[in-house]
Formats: C-alpha cells, sequence, structure tokens
C-alpha cells in the first residue's frame, strides 16, 4: 500500500484552499455584484488546477490527475470560448485508442470464461445455478438503470454539440432486421464495423466449440486467448495513462462550444447512478441475502475491505485477493471461492451493468434521439451479452459503452462529456460489482449447503484478521 507524503498532503491543502477561495470569489462576483479582477480570479483557479497537479505527482495515481485534466479542460474551454474547438482533437484520439480495444478484449475474456470454466460434468449443480443467478440479478441492475435515467431524464436539455444539430431521428426496424443483426456473416466485417453483438454471439460459439474439444487441442488456443486476454488488460492500462489528456480536450470543447450549463446535467447524471445503485443494493442485493439467510451484518463486515479497495481503485481485479480471503473467511468453501468469484468477474457485473444501461440511454437524450422502448429493450440485451468479462478493467465500461452506441448508430460526442465524471462513478460501479460476486460466492455456498462446513485456512484467517 503506498504512503502519502508530506508533499502530496501539502498539495492537498493548497488545492482545497484556492479552489473555496475561488468559490468565494464567484459567489461575491454573481450574488452581490461586486466586481472581482478576472486576472485575480484567472489566478486563484490556475493556483488551484496547479496545487492539484502537484497532489497528483506526489499520489502517482491515474485519478486524480483525470480530475486535474478534467479541471484545466474546464478552465481552457473558459479562457478560450470557441477555440477550444479545436482541443477536442485530443479526446478524439483517446476514444480511437479506447475503440481499438473492443473487438479482441471482448472476444479472448469470453473464450476464456467458457472454455475455461464450462465443463459442466466438473462444474455441475454450481456451474448452473451460478450463471443463472448471474443473469437473473444483472438483468434486474439493467432494468434498474433504464428506469432510473428515464425518470431524471439527465441527458434531455444537455446543449446540442455544433455536429449534432442535424442528426436524424433513428428510424424503427423490423423484429427480423434485429434479429438478423445478431449474428455475424463475417466476423472481420463484423469488428471492421464495431457490430460488438456479433463478435459476442462468435466468441459464445467460439467457447463453447473450444470446450467441446480435448483437453490437449484446446490447450493451446484456451493459452493463446488468456495471453491475448491480459496483453489487452495491459494495452487498455497504457491507453488509460494518456486518458487526463483526453479528458482535458473533450472538457475544453465541452465548455468552450456549450458553456457551464451542461455541468448541471452531468452533476443529475452522478446523481442518478448512485441513487439507482444504492436501490439496487437496497432493493436487490439485501433481500437476496435474507432470502438466503445469511447472516447480514458478519457478511457486510467480511466484505467491507475489498469493497473499499475497489472504490479506490476502480477495479475489480485489485480486490479479488482479499475479497477471496475474506469470503474464504465467512465461511464459504475454497473450491466455491475460486469458481465463482472469477466467474462472476466475467458474469456478474452488477455496478457496471446498471451504469452502461443507465448511461447509454444518457447519449441518446444528450443528443436528441427518442428510442421507443422496444429499441430500449434491444439495447438492453445488447448491454447484457457486452459486459461479459471485463471487470478486470479500470473504466473497461468505457469501451462497452463506445461499442453500443456505435451499434446502434448514436453519436459518440455525449460519451466525451461522461469522460469528465466516469472516475466518480467508476469508483462506485465497481465497488458494487465487487459486493454482487462476494454476495453471490455466499448465496451459491448456501444453496449447495456448504456455507460454513469448512473450517478456513490458518493463513486466510491471519490475513484477515490484519
Amino acid at each position: 500500500m503506498k504512503t502519502s507524503s508530506p508533499n502530496q498532503g501539502r498539495f492537498l491543502i493548497a488545492f482545497l484552499a484556492l479552489a473555496g477561495i475561488a468559490c468565494v470569489l464567484w459567489a461575491i462576483a454573481y450574488y452581490s455584484g461586486v466586481a472581482i479582477h478576472p486576472y485575480l480570479s484567472a489566478g486563484v483557479r490556475w493556483g488551484a488546477i496547479a496545487a492539484l497537479c502537484g497532489y497528483s505527482f506526489f499520489r502517482r495515481s491515474l485519478t486524480p490527475w483525470i480530475f486535474a485534466g478534467m479541471l484545466v479542460g474546464a478552465e481552457l474551454g473558459h479562457e478560450l470560448g470557441k477555440s477550444a474547438v479545436h482541443l477536442q482533437v485530443l479526446s478524439g484520439i483517446f476514444l480511437r485508442l479506447i475503440k481499438t480495444i473492443v473487438a479482441p478484449l471482448i472476444f479472448s475474456t469470453l473464450v476464456v470464461g467458457i472454455a475455461g470454466h464450462s465443463n459442466l460434468k466438473q462444474v455441475g449443480r454450481m456451474g448452473v445455478k451460478a450463471l443463472v443467478y448471474f443473469e437473473v440479478i444483472t438483468t434486474l441492475a439493467l432494468f434498474i438503470g433504464l428506469a432510473a435515467i428515464n425518470i431524471s431524464k439527465a441527458g434531455v436539455g444537455v446543449p446540442q454539440a455544433p455536429a449534432a444539430t442535424t442528426l436524424p431521428a433513428t428510424q424503427p426496424e423490423k423484429a427480423a432486421d434485429i434479429i438478423l443483426k445478431i449474428f455475424p456473416e463475417n466476423i472481420a466485417k463484423s469488428i471492421a464495423e464495431g457490430q460488438v453483438l456479433q463478435i459476442v454471439v462468435f466468441s459464445v460459439i467460439f467457447g463453447i466449440a473450444l470446450a467441446l474439444l480435448s483437453d490437449d487441442k484446446r490447450r493451446p488456443v484456451l493459452s493463446f486467448c488468456n495471453s491475448l486476454a491480459e496483453t489487452m488488460f495491459k494495452f487498455t492500462n497504457i491507453v488509460m495513462m494518456f486518458a487526463p489528456i483526453g479528458v482535458a480536450g473533450a472538457m475544453a470543447y465541452t465548455i468552450g462550444t456549450m458553456g457551464f450549463g451542461v455541468m448541471a446535467n452531468l452533476l443529475k447524471l452522478l446523481v442518478t447512478l448512485y441513487a439507482a445503485l444504492i436501490v439496487f443494493v437496497s432493493c436487490v442485493l439485501l433481500p437476496v441475502a435474507l432470502i438466503a439467510k445469511l447472516p447480514v451484518k458478519k457478511f457486510f463486515r467480511a466484505v467491507a475491505e475489498p469493497v473499499s479497495i475497489a472504490f479506490a481503485t476502480a477495479s475489480s481485479e485489485s480486490a479479488l485477493p482479499r475479497a477471496m480471503e475474506s469470503m474464504e473467511a465467512f465461511g464459504v468453501p475454497r473450491q466455491m471461492v475460486a469458481f465463482v468469484l472469477p466467474t462472476g468477474y466475467s458474469f456478474n457485473l452488477d455496478g457496471s451493468t446498471l451504469y452502461l444501461s443507465l448511461a447509454s440511454i444518457f447519449v441518446a437524450q444528450a443528443a436528441g434521439v427518442h428510442m421507443s422502448l422496444g429499441q430500449q429493450l434491444v439495447m438492453l440485451f445488447t448491454l447484457m451479452l457486452t459486459t461479459k468479462g471485463l471487470a478486470g478493467v479500470p473504466r473497461g465500461m468505457l469501451v462497452v459503452l463506445l461499442g453500443t452506441v456505435d451499434s446502434f448508430h448514436l453519436p459518440i460526442w455525449p460519451v466525451t462529456l461522461i469522460l469528465g465524471i466516469d472516475q466518480l462513478m467508476d469508483m462506485a460501479r465497481t465497488a458494487t460489482n465487487v459486493l454482487g460476486n462476494c454476495l453471490a460466492s455466499a448465496v451459491i455456498a448456501r444453496w449447495e449447503g456448504e456455507l460454513g462446513t469448512e473450517t478456513p485456512s490458518p493463513t486466510v484467517m491471519d490475513a484477515v484478521a490484519q
């Protein structure tokens, strides 16, 4: 665990102090009408941004850098006005790099998830129950996200981007056309056109076919796909290093062309997500725990640390080791923990699926595109499949969101708005992912009658007790 340096604390205090002063100066000018010299206001704001950059340098984490990029972009958009439109190329580069990840990452993670865990003779009832449980819970999460964004309408009223003013309305498609588009006729064509659902269907069938092969023939391909998945994880990490610059360009373009009014919509979107996640945990996960007759207080104490790690790092993968130890200490047998948690990381992304249903409809609302209930349900079905396998990638849901937006012919520019607050949204949805998977392991163990039947190893108990 990284320790904070004295310089890190000093820069954080300086940032908070200068940001507070900037807010006071704005309030004085706005409410009392007292003229504040623009150089003074700008100097305080840039001083706060410089202090945040200093904090980010010593913190050595991507999270504060993304926040710093958002503030730099907002300030540049405010200062440059319409000229900030040229900075959109920075966010364009970042989004293009993210889109290159879609096909290989979905293919490799789905194939590994299916071929690596689909031996039903070995997995038995536990595997069937786990997969059914995953699909039911994630489907409920999708519908809660859909309901939340349709109630809050966070994307309605977003100032239109210049390129989107003449955006045509989506044309209704026949049911036969929708079904036909699910299945690929040429996988290379599907990849080139960004048809995410077709890539998923191909990957699922490929994974099933691979699982049916003998072990000696399956192992080399599975090893390649596993290596490809790991490579794409690293590829994503490299691309995410450009995220602060991409966020800065996106915010500069947004504020320069649309003004600060759009920030109200982003705040509304953020509040909508957190409210929807609270509803999901309270109305879905908690009742599931009660129905399974789990000791709720003991369970939440057990998952507090891995959920906190996931929230702080915005990466489910970083919380996996501690989550496995915590659930074994809770009483879930090790072999069940080893199957359910990693499988859940591919098939049970509760927070991420809720976020994607919410964010995709936000994109349509922001672009002024009306989507019928039928079109929204088709999008939910697409998301239900495309969310599988990306929990280990920080902000990996951005990959799926871009692919889904492309598949439904929605404009990409509203996604650049979400970039500015994506980190704050990612923290909450990732924590919910980990919480949901820990609960899944306990519920499956209870259904199998094995919860608390094995004594956790001393090593695990020592690790959890620390």
